[in-house]
């Protein structure tokens, strides 16, 4: 197996080429930050052409906070359109042999519904705040498909709750949302803020899946992707979800930070509750065991606490 993953140096990009090192799997990494831009498919087919992969873990995107994909609607639709084409194309040229795999954010969910079910995850409008990048992971998935059918390229969809764990921008606006959550904390600890800023009203309810369970996870389809279900997209999912405000009480608890919070409402909150049916996964991954949660937040804390100041 020799595997290319893409977005190395991001966020799941970079939890995942840990699980390969510690998996002693040969890899090659390519992101945008060290030279590969995937909108330009001549240069990953010559990327693809040099490395021949049997497999590629495609952790690539522009993405953000909920008010970064709102502030940078266009920017982000178009650059993830683009490079969700420019790959496609490549690996048909090059490697249409090689197994892709494709996180998609469970904001291609529908805005209405509660309870995420892989059954009708196309079934509906997306939340207007999560429009530009949730547009085009359903692009990613239909563009997939497309490439199956002319090109015999395969893929396996895994649909992701919120991800949060090490390896995460510190720049709040970029952060996915309970890593901004933690790195405000640590920031506001150790430089002794009287006030932190918290965005949105904290009531909407998310499901949160640590990052290096993520990649434990891919690295088990990389091992076995004719495992049945895996032909269609797939939940990596607890069906179990947190408030905002909850959030932030177990990680006061942990910081004991006695400073006054502030909601700030008028930033998005996005849409009321996202919690993922996990009847599919537990056919699927029967055996896999999810990280605890105040485990997760302790590793996270750590993380933040590593890198600053920032």
């Amino acid at each position: 197996m020799k595997v290319v993953l893409f977005g190395h140096t991001g966020f799941a990009g970079r939890n995942m080429a840990r699980e390969l090192c510690q998996r002693g799997a040969a890899y090659v990494g390519a992101s945008l930050s060290t030279g590969l831009d995937l909108r330009d498919t001549a240069a990953t087919a010559a990327f693809l052409r040099a490395h021949r992969p049997t497999h590629i873990v495609n952790c690539a995107a522009h993405v953000g906070s909920l008010n970064y994909v709102t502030e940078k609607a266009a920017t982000v639709i178009a650059d993830n359109s683009r490079m969700i084409l420019g790959m496609y194309e490549a690996v048909a040229r090059e490697c249409p042999e090689a197994l892709v795999v494709n996180p998609i954010a469970n904001c291609a969910y529908p805005a209405d519904a509660d309870v995420f079910e892989e059954s009708g995850w196309w079934n509906g409008h997306l939340h207007r705040s999560v429009l530009s990048y949730g547009a085009s992971r359903r692009l990613l998935w239909a563009t997939a498909e497309c490439f199956e059918m002319q090109y015999g390229v395969r893929s396996v969809h895994l649909l992701t709750p919120n991800m949060y764990g090490p390896y995460d921008s510190t720049d709040p606006n970029k952060a996915h949302a309970l890593n901004a959550l933690i790195s405000k904390f640590v920031k506001a600890e150790n430089l002794g803020q009287p006030e932190l800023s918290i965005w949105g009203t904290g009531l909407p309810i998310r499901e949160w899946l640590y990052a290096c369970d993520f990649a434990r996870l891919v690295w088990e389809v990389l091992q076995n992707p004719d495992r049945p279900g895996l032909d269609q997209p797939t939940n990596l999912a607890q069906n179990d979800g947190l408030s905002v405000r909850e959030l932030v009480d177990i990680i006061q608890t942990k910081f004991g930070y006695h400073g006054q919070l502030r909601w700030d409402a008028s930033k998005p909150d996005g849409a009321p509750k996202k919690v993922m049916d996990n009847a599919k996964f537990r056919q699927v991954f029967p055996l896999f065991r999810f990280t605890d949660f105040q485990d997760g937040i302790a590793e996270t804390i750590k993380y933040y606490e590593s890198v600053f100041p920032y």
